[in-house]
C-alpha cells in the first residue's frame, strides 16, 4: 500500500514542480544595498511550495525505493503470449488531472481547501482502482507500459497483466517480474546471454 501511495506523490510530479513555479514568493533585490528578508518572511510566504517541495522528496523516495526493489527482483520470469502497447494511459492522467490542477487560484483561501479535497480524491480513487501505473513521470523517466498475457512457470497462463517496463517489448520475449499488485508486475526482458 505504502508503495502505491509513494507512486501516486511520484506521479504528480509535475503538478507539484509547476505549483511551485506559481506560488514561490522569493523577493530578489540585486542591488549593492540588499538585504536578507529573513527566513521566517520566506516560510510564512512559500506554506504552499514548501509543502509541494516535501511532495516531490517524498515521490523521489518513493522512485529511489521503487528501483531498490527491482534491484532485488526474483528470478521469477514468464513468456509474452499476447501484448498490447497502453503507454497512452501516461497521457491520459496528464491531461485528466494535472493540467486542469495547475489552473487553480492558489491565493485564495477556498480553492486551496477544494484544490486539497480534489487531491485527496484522486489519490484514494487513484490507489483504489491500481492505476499508479498510470504515471506520467514514469513516462518522461523512459517506462513503458504494457498490457499482455504470458506463459507463466508449468504452463500456466495469466491474462491482462499490467507491465513497467523501460525495454520495448514484443510477443515472445520473456520478462523478469517483480510484482507490484495482483495484476501490476515490473519487468525486464531477458537477453539471450541471461
Amino acid at each position: 500500500m505504502y508503495r502505491k501511495i509513494g507512486l501516486f506523490f511520484l506521479s504528480l510530479w509535475l503538478l507539484f514542480l509547476m505549483v511551485i513555479i506559481i506560488t514561490i514568493d522569493v523577493p530578489f533585490y540585486l542591488k549593492k544595498d540588499f538585504e536578507f528578508v529573513g527566513f521566517k518572511y520566506l516560510i510564512i510566504n512559500n506554506i504552499i511550495p514548501l509543502f509541494c517541495l516535501l511532495a516531490l522528496i517524498t515521490g523521489l523516495i518513493s522512485y529511489l525505493d521503487f528501483n531498490y526493489q527491482v534491484k532485488g527482483t526474483p528470478q521469477l520470469s514468464f513468456k509474452i503470449s499476447k501484448i498490447e502497447n497502453i503507454d497512452y494511459e501516461h497521457l491520459t492522467f496528464l491531461t485528466t488531472y494535472i493540467i486542469p490542477l495547475v489552473c487553480f487560484q492558489f491565493e485564495n483561501i477556498r480553492y486551496l481547501v477544494v484544490f486539497t479535497l480534489i487531491l485527496f480524491i484522486i489519490s484514494i480513487i487513484y490507489i483504489r482502482t491500481d492505476l499508479f501505473y498510470a504515471n506520467p513521470t514514469l513516462a518522461i523517466l523512459q517506462f513503458r507500459i504494457y498490457k499482455v498475457d504470458g506463459e507463466f512457470r508449468n504452463g500456466e497462463f495469466r491474462n491482462s497483466k499490467i507491465l513497467i517496463t523501460k525495454d520495448k517489448l514484443t510477443i515472445d520475449d520473456r520478462v523478469k517480474y517483480f510484482r507490484l499488485d495482483e495484476r501490476i508486475y515490473y519487468a525486464f526482458k531477458i537477453t539471450s546471454d541471461e
